[in-house]
């Protein structure tokens, strides 16, 4: 029987002797430049609201990946695919089981160097609807709606290696 030990004893010694090589940990893609693409939101009923979403993911990105930056680096493009907010914020029904109660973000996170595709991540962002604090205070909608870009940005730089 192999155990984990064996294994891990006999993989570092091949690879010691160079015929297995062993996965680094990933070092993080570095990044030039940071653009946000939030036009799809604007058919979806966010209106004059889409260009002001974006631009607040991209701040919040440029906070999240200031390690990964590099100037003359690739580009970090992330098209927000759409958002939604659940009709009802708060605490949500007993035995729901929470289904219908989040707040969702849908992003595509792409890194373009010279023209080329580098890497590219679907990112679905679900948050309670109740993370944006207190229902009955009246920035709610703009307090899940920021909730939601933190998390998807987090998410963003988990997969980017930061």
């Amino acid at each position: 029987m192999t155990t984990r030990r064996a294994f891990l004893t006999g993989s570092a010694a091949l690879a010691a002797g160079g015929l297995v090589s062993l996965p680094v940990l990933a070092q993080g893609i570095a990044i030039g430049g940071i653009r946000v693409d939030a036009r799809l939101l604007g058919p979806q009923g966010w209106g004059e609201n889409a260009p002001r979403i974006g631009r607040a993911l991209e701040r919040e990105l440029a906070r999240q990946l200031i390690a990964l930056r590099q100037r003359g680096g690739p580009i970090l493009l992330v098209t927000v695919k759409g958002l939604w907010l659940a009709s009802a914020a708060g605490g949500g029904m007993a035995g729901d089981g929470g289904g219908g109660n989040s707040d969702d973000m849908d992003t595509v996170a792409d890194v373009i160097d010279r023209g080329r595709l580098v890497v590219s991540h679907n990112i679905r962002s679900m948050l309670p609807s109740n993370s944006g604090g207190a229902w009955y205070r009246p920035d709610i909608d703009e307090r899940r709606v920021a909730a939601l870009l933190e998390n998807n940005a987090l998410w963003i730089k988990r997969y980017l290696g930061a």
